[in-house]
């Protein structure tokens, strides 16, 4: 196996760090100006972390985890660096929900409810809504 990286693009490693960046950027929503404010750099730098087009160096990685309220490891987990899993999909797919306007505010106004028996009511609710309706 070779160690060699091509230099063709970003690193598969560097756009999941950014995905997982933007994701948790957005879950506090804050922007990237704000989220660049807070580190001393640009809007456009985040951006470019984000895409993966940037490396992010160690120790701008430990000032955004601590911005973001994360551990380090977060960014970096067995099951996003090995490919094609099934489960990559579905955190691709949840990723991706959360990136939008809608699933961000579902996921934070969902945080915010307290009792632990009407989250699972609203969860059974959301469930049978997302059924295919059988029309006989």
């Amino acid at each position: 196996m070779s160690n060699k990286v091509s230099s063709k693009g970003p690193n598969p490693i560097d756009i999941k760090v950014g995905e997982k960046i933007r994701t948790q950027r957005r879950l506090r929503g804050l922007s990237q100006a704000g989220l660049g404010d807070a580190l001393g750099v640009t809007f456009q730098q985040v951006q470019k972390y984000e895409k993966g087009t940037n490396r992010v160096s160690a120790s701008r990685l430990m000032q955004i985890a601590g911005v973001l309220h994360m551990p380090v490891s977060h960014f970096f987990s067995e099951q996003e660096v090995e490919a094609n899993t099934d489960s990559d999909q579905a955190i691709g797919e949840i990723a991706h929900f959360i990136e939008t306007n809608e699933g961000r505010d579902l996921n934070l106004a969902f945080a915010r409810i307290a009792s632990p028996l009407l989250r699972k009511k609203i969860v059974n609710l959301v469930k049978a809504i997302a059924e295919p309706v059988s029309e006989e």
